[in-house]
């Protein structure tokens, strides 16, 4: 099987999560390779760039807010992202691109 990505997006606690879990085991299942992520935290770096972003003391302004998640997403693609697909695997993100838009842009 060609390598594929698959977004899996939607509002907090609508079972993104879960269905994720769902079709990974699934695919497991059928002896594909499959890589699960997500967005916000999917590397060391973005970890630490959620934390900080969650840290209620402090006041981000949402430009930064939006570089942020811009440069998580960087290192997310090149670390993860890239290589995986790259092998032929199937990547299961919890959320992406579409989330930014939705959170950022309508802020």
């Amino acid at each position: 099987m060609a390598g594929a990505f698959i977004t899996f997006e939607g509002i907090d606690g609508c079972g993104k999560s879960t269905q994720l879990r769902i079709l990974a085991s699934e695919l497991r299942v059928r002896r594909v390779e499959v890589v699960t992520t997500r967005e916000p935290g999917g590397t060391s770096l973005g970890k630490k760039l959620r934390a900080a972003l969650l840290d209620v003391d402090e006041q981000v302004d949402p430009l930064a807010e939006l570089f942020v998640f811009a440069a998580d997403r960087a290192q997310h693609v090149r670390q993860h992202l890239l290589p995986a697909l790259a092998a032929n695997k199937v990547v299961l993100s919890d959320r992406y691109a579409d989330a930014t838009v939705a959170y950022q842009g309508a802020g």
